[in-house]
């Protein structure tokens, strides 16, 4: 039986616009299109009961975009990479060529699934003003005029620390390997059950990031932002969404109720991902660097 597929492509990228010929066909060939979208844009769904798989076509940006509605399809998601690094896709476009008749029909796939983080944002007075999903994490960025801000962070109900400085990111373990790292936190293999709490250029010598449980209630009250004209400090989702924060908001950040399945590609490891695109651990390599005249 042919699986039923949404097909979910960045337009706006010249390598998944060449793709997307050969993928389409492929899904014709041996699975079914129900429909075919842009990843930037909000396209109305099919019903969740007429679909059997997402793939999204692109980089890690479309795959996070994709991610937030299999969500409501409830399907798996499949990712072929046509951007830089593609660290979340599960198949390289070779491999998806390859495997196509399997993966599009009704061969048992090699399912990852990974529970996203839910966020909540109320006023000072209790006023619910924002709630999301995130995929990777959810980021409270200083924002213009780039003064610092504090926050007071508190982990089920214990008052925890005080951090000035930059901001403080929350990231799942999937999402360990992108904003997380770069600002000094620890890669956190997929399937511990954990988030991890970073602090972006906190004015403090001593506060590192730290990895806690997932079932944990984390709760961040601005206590001073920056705010000038229609910009200020900011909540991040995935890169991709931000609201503006005002003193006295506070997020709350839990695990969701709701998986994401993602297919993966049985013959390449998380190791080998982390290694062959992270590069991580890699040897000091001085090849390529030119002498001076």
């Amino acid at each position: 039986m042919p699986r039923a597929v949404v097909l979910i492509t960045n337009h706006h990228k010249p390598r998944a616009n060449a793709a997307l010929d050969e993928v389409r066909s492929l899904i014709h060939e041996h699975g079914k299109l129900v429909v075919e979208l842009e990843s930037k844009e909000e396209n109305t769904l099919p019903p969740a009961a007429d679909v059997d798989l997402v793939i999204a076509l692109g980089g890690d940006g479309t795959i996070l975009s994709a991610a937030r509605r299999c969500l409501t399809l409830r399907a798996p998601l499949l990712g072929v990479n046509t951007g830089k690094v593609g660290f979340m896709a599960g198949f390289e476009l070779d491999a998806f060529r390859k495997n196509a008749k399997s993966l599009l029909s009704d061969t048992p796939l090699e399912i990852h699934p990974v529970t996203p983080l839910h966020g909540v944002v109320k006023a000072a007075d209790g006023t619910p003003k924002h709630s999301a999903f995130a995929l990777n994490e959810f980021v409270v960025s200083a924002g213009p005029p780039f003064r610092m801000i504090t926050l007071d962070i508190s982990v089920d109900g214990h008052p925890g620390p005080t951090v000035s400085g930059d901001g403080l990111i929350v990231s799942t373990p999937l999402g360990s390997t992108a904003y997380n790292v770069s600002a000094g936190g620890p890669i956190v293999a997929p399937g511990v059950n954990a988030m991890i709490v970073t602090p972006i250029a906190a004015h403090s010598l001593s506060f590192r990031p730290i990895v806690i449980r997932s079932d944990s209630d984390v709760r961040i009250q601005l206590s001073s932002v920056n705010a000038i004209e229609s910009s200020g400090t900011t909540l991040i989702i995935d890169g991709q969404v931000s609201h503006l924060l005002d003193e006295g908001d506070v997020l709350r950040v839990t695990a969701a109720k709701e998986q994401i399945e993602f297919v993966l590609d049985p013959t390449v490891s998380y190791w080998q991902t982390l290694l062959g695109k992270m590069h991580w651990a890699s040897e000091p390599n001085a090849s390529g660097i030119k002498k001076p005249r």
